[in-house]
């Protein structure tokens, strides 16, 4: 019987110290420390929220940039359904799907002979990045400098600048967030006006 006892006070020892009193201390040192990622490093324009730097969102308007197709259940980007098709690359659904997507890609930027890169047809493995590479985002510059009637200028210096580098090429490629971009040419847009 002391066994048991002993077993039923290590438990609630382990429970309260892994289960309660480790996680509150993570959360609040996280809290401290990093407020603005502990709260999902969410994006605000005029005070209100508008998006997370982490996720993806669906721009289907031309005076936007596009970013990667989202392969998430009932509706893009769905964070509770996380995950990707899962097709094989010898899938023939995969290749209907991604010919699909590049005969659209090329209608909608009107670039019928552009070579679209292929972040612009393959989802990411959770079908919720938020990021293009810089290739994907000049396959799109004109289409949103002529439907912001914008110099080609302007809208590739905003790329440019929006655009984060690893600190070594060995550590990943350039990328743009999406969500950042398109702010940055909502801001540019009204200053304009």
């Amino acid at each position: 019987m002391i066994w048991l006892r002993s077993s039923v006070v290590l438990l609630l020892f382990l429970t309260l110290i892994t289960g309660v009193a480790y996680p509150l201390l993570a959360t609040g040192l996280s809290e401290l420390m990093f407020p603005y990622q502990s709260q999902g490093s969410m994006v605000k324009q005029d005070g209100q929220i508008v998006g997370s730097e982490l996720i993806g969102q669906p721009f289907t308007k031309d005076i936007y940039f596009q970013g990667r197709p989202s392969a998430t259940m009932d509706y893009p980007y769905n964070t509770m359904l996380s995950g990707g098709s899962n097709l094989a690359v010898s899938n023939p659904v995969l290749d209907d799907e991604i010919k699909r997507r590049v005969e659209h890609l090329r209608q909608f930027n009107r670039q019928p002979n552009m070579p679209v890169p292929v972040d612009l047809v393959t989802a990411s493995a959770s079908g919720l990045d938020p990021h293009i590479s810089p290739a994907a985002a000049d396959f799109q510059v004109q289409r949103v400098a002529d439907a912001r009637r914008l110099p080609v200028k302007a809208v590739k210096q905003l790329i440019r600048n929006n655009t984060e580098t690893p600190p070594s090429e060995f550590l990943g490629e350039p990328v743009i967030n999406v969500l950042k971009l398109n702010l940055a040419l909502d801001n540019l847009q009204k200053k304009k006006q």
